[in-house]
Parts: C-alpha cells; sequence; structure tokens
C-alpha cells in the first residue's frame, strides 16, 4: 500500500518509477473522455434541474465548484512546497495559466454582486470549456511528464473538468448575462493575467500560459507560423485569447436570437 501511495504521489528522490503511457495514448485518451462525460452529465443535471430555481439556489453549486476547484489545487501547492526533491516547486503552481484564471474568476462568480458577479459569469461561460477542453485532451506537457493515473495528472483533470462544469452550468441554467457592457470587464481580466504571467516568466524562466512556447499544446501553430519570434508569438497568443472571447459572444448572441431589423444584436 505504501507502494502505491509513494507512486500515484510521485514521492521519493526518484519520483515516479512507471513510465508515462504518452501523451494521446489509449489511456490518456480513455482518462480524460471519463471525466469529460461525467464533467457534461453533472453540468445538464444541475444546470436543467436549477433553471427555475431562484438565483440563490443557482449560485449555490457555483459556491460548491469554487470550494472544491480552489480546495484540489491547494492541496497540489501543499505537496509540492513539502517535496524534499523541489521545495520551491509553488512558483511554477502559481494561477497564471488560462486555466487556472478559474480558480480565480470562479469564486468571483460565486461570492460577487454587481457588475463584477457578471462578468466573471461570462468569463467562466467563456473560457471554461475551452480550458477543460485544452487541459485535458491536448495537455501535452502533463501526459507526455507523468503517468496518467498520477496525482498531477488527476487534480489537474479535475480541475479542468470543474471549469468545463462551471462553463455548461453557467449557460444551462440562465446564469450567463453576456452583456456587452462586460466586454471590457472581460479583456481587462485577460489582459491583466498575461501581463502578470509574462512577468512572472521572466522572473522565473517559466512558460505561464504558454507565452513562451506552445508545449505540446495547440499554441505550437502559432509559435511555429512565426518562428518563435518572442515578441510576436505572445502578442498573437492574448490576441487570439480576446478574438476568441469576442466571437464567442458574437455567436451567443446570434443563437440565442435572431436580430430584428434595426435592433441592437447586443443586450446593452
Amino acid at each position: 500500500m505504501k507502494e502505491l501511495i509513494r507512486e500515484f504521489f510521485g514521492f521519493g528522490p526518484q519520483g515516479f518509477t512507471r513510465e508515462p503511457e504518452g501523451y494521446f495514448s489509449w489511456q490518456h485518451l480513455t482518462f480524460v473522455t471519463v471525466l469529460m462525460v461525467v464533467m457534461v452529465a453533472l453540468a445538464i443535471y444541475f444546470g436543467t434541474t436549477r433553471r427555475t430555481r431562484d438565483e440563490r439556489a443557482k449560485n449555490r453549486v457555483l459556491i460548491w465548484a469554487a470550494i472544491l476547484i480552489d480546495g484540489f489545487e491547494l492541496v497540489k501547492i501543499v505537496l509540492h512546497c513539502v517535496d524534499e526533491r523541489d521545495p520551491l516547486g509553488w512558483l511554477i503552481m502559481l494561477p497564471l495559466f488560462l486555466c487556472s484564471i478559474q480558480l480565480i474568476t470562479i469564486p468571483l462568480a460565486a461570492f460577487t454582486k454587481g457588475r463584477v458577479k457578471e462578468a466573471s459569469l461570462d468569463f467562466v461561460f467563456i473560457f471554461g470549456l475551452l480550458g477543460a477542453v485544452l487541459g485535458t485532451y491536448f495537455a501535452g506537457q502533463n501526459y507526455a511528464a507523468y503517468p496518467v493515473l498520477s496525482f498531477v495528472n488527476v487534480v489537474s483533470g479535475i480541475t479542468h473538468s470543474i471549469s468545463g462544469f462551471a462553463s455548461l452550468y453557467i449557460v444551462l441554467s440562465g446564469m450567463a448575462s453576456m452583456k456587452r457592457k462586460n466586454l471590457p470587464i472581460i479583456f481587462a481580466i485577460l489582459g491583466g493575467f498575461s501581463v502578470a504571467a509574462y512577468l512572472a516568466n521572466v522572473l522565473i524562466d517559466y512558460n505561464y500560459m504558454f507565452l513562451v512556447r506552445g508545449d505540446g499544446t495547440p499554441y505550437d501553430i502559432i509559435f511555429n507560423m512565426v518562428n518563435g519570434n518572442p515578441v510576436i508569438y505572445p502578442i498573437l497568443v492574448v490576441g487570439s485569447l480576446a478574438l476568441y472571447a469576442a466571437l464567442f459572444h458574437l455567436v451567443f448572441h446570434l443563437i440565442k436570437s435572431k436580430p430584428q431589423k434595426g435592433a441592437p444584436l447586443f443586450e446593452d
């Protein structure tokens, strides 16, 4: 039993002794597909059953999502801090990836009010599902380095699935406002985290928000297009995310209702 626990967490001077099954291996795809199925099923159940409930009842689900996602991440950070092999491991665990922004925006969506709450709900809706897919199926940096059923990948899979769950739940329960006036706040959140991630990358030589290189993610396409230019590449990464948010907003309203002639497309 001790050996199983040690191997799951990767404790000890040698870390994991198992060879990683590999990125896009059947083990990787099976594991993340199970997570995605559970994520979607829970989102449909809670979203549809609470759609006609009051805001307090709807918000209670988000509170639990916020507690769980931050709780799992906190445990991961603590374990990295006590790992004798890397006592400064917490430096690469800061919430500065696109996916990990949800560690802050989901609690903001759950515990704040007014425009901050509306914008946070929309931010989670827009980026939560994207982060869930990118952080599971396309997490080449994780599944190429660690066994599929290891603490690192299990916690990562759970937290990304919670982000996707929150995204789907917000729209299915009717909590998404998607107002035009909240777009500047969404861009500000994205821009603020991008600047913080870029500065952290410079200070500790890391790759937060994949602003330095693609690391086996779809960002490799952009990286290769510009030959890894250290100025153009991060600008294009952030610009693509902002463009994605704007297009997501537009498509949402086009699907939601066909605009009448002369009527505004967006709700103010």
